[in-house]
């Protein structure tokens, strides 16, 4: 890692906020947050203890993470609420919220609740060396849970879900490890089960 001038830093995060908030007006990312990774830059983020999402090089994460990733949350917000920057490390961190452009019928929006945000890693020329996202997983299920049970899931979305339902990954996607084997599971689950019903 690598300092740069604190002006510098704050410029680009400038850059970045409004290239976000020309995002979400047109619900196309990769046009106008492509540009400001390297060729060879890294996004990734964490989806449970055993998978993950990571893009390797601009072109993949315009096609995958700004692209794929994105498509049925063209509507979605993600603004963000507070930022770090490290100018000796040359790194940013930026904590977003998530919120889907509807209501419960009790006025209340639907919002990931819980932590979310990007760190960054800044390469200088006003580009992100790699980016590493991370959100309250669980709260993210929950929200679709609600939206599933709502109707207000888009096609594409659901079109995800059921692939990975049925044991595929998503583009982008990879197991950090061997799945373990359906005794090993088995096993598991009735040692938590016995836990929860005696508590040893």
């Amino acid at each position: 890692m690598t300092g740069y001038p604190r002006e510098e830093l704050e410029e680009m995060v400038q850059r970045w906020l409004q290239a976000n908030k020309d995002a979400e007006k047109h619900g196309d990312w990769s046009t106008h947050l492509g540009k400001m990774y390297t060729e060879d830059a890294e996004y990734s983020w964490n989806i449970g203890p055993n998978e993950e999402f990571i893009a390797h090089g601009r072109d993949e994460i315009c096609d995958l993470a700004l692209g794929y990733q994105m498509k049925g949350f063209e509507k979605w917000q993600y603004p963000y609420h507070d930022i770090i920057i490290d100018e000796k490390r040359g790194t940013v961190i930026g904590f977003w919220k998530q919120l889907a452009p509807y209501q419960r019928e009790d006025g209340t929006p639907y919002q990931i609740a819980g932590v979310g945000g990007s760190w960054f890693e800044y390469a200088g020329d006003y580009k992100w060396r790699w980016q590493k996202d991370f959100f309250d997983l669980g709260n993210a299920k929950a929200i679709f849970f609600e939206l599933a049970g709502a109707g207000l899931l888009e096609p594409v979305v659901k079109e995800k879900i059921h692939r990975q339902a049925r044991g595929a990954l998503l583009p982008g996607h990879r197991k950090l490890r061997p799945e373990p084997k359906s005794w090993q599971k088995a096993k598991n689950m009735m040692a938590m089960v016995k836990i929860a019903m005696t508590g040893s």
